[in-house]
Formats: C-alpha cells, structure tokens, sequence
C-alpha cells in the first residue's frame, strides 16, 4: 500500500481549494503570478527576455555584464541586487531618476491615493488631478508657458509639441527645421526629425523636415530665408543622444530673435534636460528666452509614473485648438492625466523645491565636472572631453588608437571606427563588475559615457564615483582590454 507523503497531500488540498470551472468558460493560460515573477532566476530571466522582448539586446547586455544581475529592490542612490550588491547609480535612467529610487514621500502619496480607491480615469468628467498638475506645470514654466498637455511618455509629449506649433504655423507652413544628432522620440512622427539612421531603419517618415547642424545659428537663418514654407523649428536645448552636447552660449538667444523675425515657432525638447537636470527648471533658462512650446517628460513621473507634458504658449494653443470646433483634434488621451500619475507628478514637483535639488543640481553638479576636469589632466591621453550643466555630464574618450602606447596607434587607428565605444564600454563593463558603479552611454557618439545621476546625488557619491574610475583607469588602457576580453571567455 502507498503511503501519501506531506507533499501529495498539500497538492490534493490545492486541487480542491481552487475555484470549480464554469462551464464553457476560458481556460486560464499558464501564466505567471507576481510573486513567482519576485522569485524569478537570473537564467528565467534570461529565457524569457530572449523568448518574448528582444534577443537581440540580450547580446550588449551580455557583453556589459548586465546579464548577470537581477536588481531585487532599490533605494535612494542605489540598486540591490540578487547578492545584497549596492549599486550606486550614476545611469538614472537617462534621466528618469531625479528623485533617486522609491522617494519615500512618493510612496507616501500614491499609498494614500490608491487606500482612498480615488479616481483613475476620468474622460467623462474633469480631473482635479490632472487640472492641479498643469496649473503647478505653468507655474514652473517662466513667460507665457501656461496651456499642458498631459501623455505617458517623452515622444508622446514630443508628438503634441510639433503638432500644437505646425497647427499653429498652419498649412501654408508645415515644414519643420531640425538638428543633426538630434533625438526626439521612436514614434513615427518625431522619428522624423530624429537624426538616427538606426532608429529611422527603413520606415517611411513624413515629409517637409529640413536639417542643420546643431548650434549653428547661420544655417538656421538660411534655412528661415530660403524657405518660406518653414514655420517651425525643434531643438533639443542639450543633445542627449547626440554626446551631452550644448550649442554656443549665443545659439538660442539669435534663435529666439530669428524665430521672431521670421514668424517661426520654437519647440525647445527638454524632455531630458528639464526638470531640474541642469541646475535650471528648464535648460533653455540659462540663456534668458523662452521658446513656443516645450516637452517633459523622464523624471516628471517621479520614478514611479510613466508622466509626459507639453506646455505651450497660451496664444499658440489658442490658434491651434482655441475653437470648439478645434478644440477635440488632440485632446487628453485614454492614459493622459490619469489620477495616480497626476499626484505623483504633483508630489515630484513640490519635492523639487523642497528639497533644493535644483540647486543640488547646479552645485554638486559642478563638483562633480570639477572632479571629471581633474581626472583629464590626469589621464589626458584617455580622456578627451568634459562637458555638461549640473547633473547632465558627458565624459568621452579618444579613440581607441590614441590611448594606447605610440608604437601601436598606426595599426589600431584604421580600426577607429569600428571601436568607437569599445572603451566605454570596456569601462562601464568593469566599474559595473569591480566598483559597483552604473553609467550609461549615448546613442550616436559612442566614446561618450553618459552621466545623469538623481539630483539627490551628493558630493561624497561623486567622490565614490571618482574614485572608482580613477583605479579603473590608473590600471591602464593593455590591462583594462585585457581583463574585459578575459571576462567575455570566463
């Protein structure tokens, strides 16, 4: 006689517990709770990235070593992950972590919000939320900045700036003057002022964009003299994508009076360099203008939303949907102000001033500028540039060739192109390994490391930092390669 064990019986008193089938009802599929997904393997992890998002990402992962981690919780300044491993976090998200991780008063207001089981959706009705949101929206925003629209995401808001400004421009003037490098978001209209042969593939993108180089204010004007169709003009005012890049401190000064000459619309894109990043509210305010229309989008969801605005001139909404009969052509979306994402970007803002990160960001960002300019005097043959406002910092290499010893620049620099960003990569790759250390890249300039750590950042997170890429690279460029390649083959 077989005698059930401890185990046959836990199963046999689940089978009963579980709810009986109506009949004819849809079988659940095999799906996966949200605590087995808690308890998930690295290697699950990896099967079902590969299976169903994107295999072909796995293989940079695998090549940085991010592979290997499972981020189990995080906090404040850091990730931990599956080994109790602090991860210090100088990536931010490309920007989407400017309150740091899980701010405790962040928590605190969507806590509350979901206990009171308050609104969510409210297509129907007015939303105290969203209408509170875009008031505190417009009191950041200086000048005219006052009429927001509210989305989920930086193409998303990026989509309702071009649109507000071409609607505004009107049909005589629908084409659109863009930048070289220039990222605006993989949605199909912005990704055709985006300046990304990847991003762009094969698709076929709307017509009427015209390109120039970034911060060149004379081929702006030619452009604005040569083609009367031009009615409006898109800039990101800190190329993210294109290496932490900043136009002349005279650009958009002369571009805010060509635009005014010329009756041309300025969308500034701060959906990565507003919010605070740059020791500003907005980026554009270190040079005393104000555009047409602008974006956020990245922190404005406080690292716990998906949360996007456009905030325009009140004149320029009104041309473009002033009307009843105009007014719905591109109104709040399904997910557009919803409740939660509302009162957390509320929270985010009042915390922005009320824990000074803006000027954290302008002073410890300069600390850490400082610390990366001291660095470069140190190793000036690895180190090329040191470039950035606050916490927004692009730190670059020279070529591969130039930092290795003189006898064996010749052979390598015809293979420059094909390594560019192998030695950033080789140094995120092992400050991630050995230093516990998190940073970024940029799409199109790839011997740039990006640096856009939460603006609670403090000067001693920096001097971690500092630290740990200072013994990086006191190791030398031979045994950096070396240990890289030898952790590919282990």
């Amino acid at each position: 006689m077989n005698v059930m064990t401890k185990t046959d019986i836990s199963r046999v008193i689940a089978v009963l517990d579980a709810p009986a089938l109506v009949p004819g009802a849809t079988p659940k599929p095999s799906l996966i709770s949200v605590e087995d997904a808690k308890a998930m393997t690295v290697a699950r992890m990896t099967d079902l990235f590969k299976g169903h998002i994107n295999p072909g990402q796995l293989h940079f992962m695998k090549l940085l070593g991010f592979n290997r981690i499972k981020v189990e919780r995080a906090e404040g300044m850091h990730y931990i992950d599956q080994n109790g491993r602090k991860i210090l976090d100088f990536f931010g998200g490309f920007g989407s972590l400017a309150f740091g991780h899980n701010h405790p008063r962040i928590l605190a207001a969507r806590r509350k919000f979901q206990e009171e089981k308050r609104h969510e959706i409210a297509i129907a009705f007015m939303s105290q939320y969203a209408s509170a949101l875009a008031h505190n929206l417009a009191k950041c925003s200086p000048g005219a900045l006052d009429m927001v629209f509210l989305g989920s995401t930086g193409s998303e808001a990026m989509e309702a700036a071009v649109k507000v400004a071409e609607r505004a421009a009107g049909p005589k003037r629908s084409k659109i003057v863009y930048a070289e490098n220039s990222f605006h978001g993989k949605t199909k209209g912005v990704l055709s002022i985006t300046d990304g042969k990847l991003y762009r593939g094969e698709f076929r993108l709307v017509d009427g964009a015209v390109r120039v180089p970034f911060g060149d204010i004379d081929a702006v004007e030619n452009a604005f003299k040569s083609d009367p169709e031009i009615g409006v003009i898109v800039i990101e005012t800190v190329q993210g994508g294109g290496g932490i890049v900043s136009a002349p401190d005279d650009f958009f000064p002369k571009l805010r009076a060509l635009c005014d000459k010329h009756g041309v619309l300025w969308v500034a894109d701060e959906v990565q360099c507003g919010l605070g990043r740059t020791g500003k509210f907005y980026a554009f305010e270190h040079y005393g203008v104000v555009p047409d229309v602008t974006a956020l989008a990245k922190s404005l969801g406080g690292g716990k939303a998906a949360v996007g605005a456009m905030i325009a001139k009140r004149d320029v909404y009104m041309k473009a949907y002033g009307t009843p009969k105009t007014a719905m052509i591109h109104a709040q979306a399904t997910f557009g102000g919803i409740g939660e994402a509302s009162i957390t970007a509320i929270e985010a803002l009042n915390i922005l001033y009320d824990e000074g990160l803006i000027d954290n960001a302008a002073t410890t960002g300069a600390y850490l500028i400082e610390r990366l300019k001291a660095l470069q005097a140190k190793y000036p043959s690895i180190i090329k540039d040191v470039r950035g406002k606050g916490f927004m910092v692009g730190l670059e290499f020279h070529d591969f060739s130039q930092t290795l010893p003189a006898l064996l620049r010749p052979v390598v620099a015809m293979l420059d192109d094909k390594l560019k960003g192998s030695l950033s990569g080789f140094v995120g790759a092992l400050l991630l390994r050995d230093h516990n250390v998190l940073v970024a890249f940029t799409e199109y300039n790839r011997n740039v490391i990006r640096l856009e750590p939460p603006l609670i950042c403090q000067p001693e997170h920096v001097d971690e930092f500092i630290s740990a890429l200072d013994l990086l690279l006191g190791r030398g460029i031979v045994a950096i390669v070396k240990d890289f390649v030898k952790s590919q083959v282990t």
